[in-house]
């Protein structure tokens, strides 16, 4: 089977990190052919799937990306993810379903226009974080204290969006962020990511770092019972849970079903098991 591997323009090539899964792909049966998801000559219908990888560039382009995700419904082409769980996962509110859904998250307000003022007001005092609710590798995201003239002033210098206001949680500086990655609804391996000095963002583009480690019991449980949520007919072919441990409890920061990055380079087995997990899903 021909699969596409859709990328941005600027990893059209694919990205180094996914080599060794075309590889494992190719190993697995299928015919893995890179492509970029914004270049109109493609013809996605001449591939039996598509699978997402280093499309780095959606939230920028994100009307772009949802036309996009319209095409390939409209030609019969399967998405990895489902395209439905891919619409719904790219906007930061499905936390909120989450949390209806008996899962513990970080608390969230959305916010957008002058209500992003108000919501800030009425946190006078605390740390708090202010993100896109479409957003990713924490574009556009600012952390300061309500009411400060610092936070206001960043505030002045953000789009008009919609925002997730969060009180900033300390754990991700003293105790570290965890990143869980799912093939096919089974655990694969995990992370623990660690900003730089003085920063709080987990991101390598920040100076963040992530090491291959064993999860707690809790924090697998935990993550195994977020990505359950998330209410799909068939678990999805590849998950990234992050959260982290605030007072002994575990709480998601997000289900990723776009996100890139599954930490291959840290655990160079699991190509295989994504892989696999692809041509289960295809076959």
């Amino acid at each position: 089977m021909r699969i596409a591997l859709a990328n941005s323009a600027e990893y059209a090539e694919l990205h180094p990190h996914d080599l060794p899964l075309k590889a494992a792909l190719e190993a697995a049966g299928l015919d893995p052919v890179a492509e970029t998801w914004s270049d109109p000559s493609v013809d996605w219908s001449s591939y039996d799937a598509v699978l997402l990888r280093s499309v780095w560039d959606y939230h920028r382009r994100y009307l772009e990306f949802t036309a996009w995700l319209d095409q390939l419904d409209k030609a019969g082409v399967k998405l990895l993810n489902d395209s439905d769980l891919v619409r719904r996962n790219s906007d930061k509110r499905y936390l909120l379903e989450l949390r209806e859904r008996g899962v513990a998250i970080v608390p969230s307000q959305v916010a957008a226009g002058a209500c992003l003022r108000e919501v800030v007001a009425g946190l006078d005092g605390q740390e708090i974080v202010i993100k896109p609710t479409v957003s990713a590798t924490a574009h556009n995201t600012v952390r300061g204290t309500a009411g400060s003239e610092e936070l206001s002033r960043a505030m002045e210098e953000l789009p008009e969006d919609v925002y997730l206001v969060q009180p900033f949680q300390p754990e991700i500086q003293t105790e570290g962020e965890w990143s869980l990655i799912f093939f096919g609804g089974e655990f694969s391996h995990a992370v623990l990511k660690r900003p730089a000095a003085g920063d709080y963002r987990v991101q390598d583009d920040f100076g963040g770092t992530a090491e291959l480690l064993d999860p707690p019991a809790a924090v697998l449980a935990g993550s195994t019972e977020a990505l359950a949520a998330a209410n799909t007919r068939r678990p999805p072919v590849y998950a990234r849970v992050d959260g982290i441990v605030a007072g002994g409890r575990y709480l998601l920061m997000e289900l990723e079903l776009i996100e890139p990055y599954l930490f291959l380079p840290e655990a160079p087995e699991a190509n295989t098991r994504f892989a696999t997990a692809v041509a289960n899903r295809l076959s």
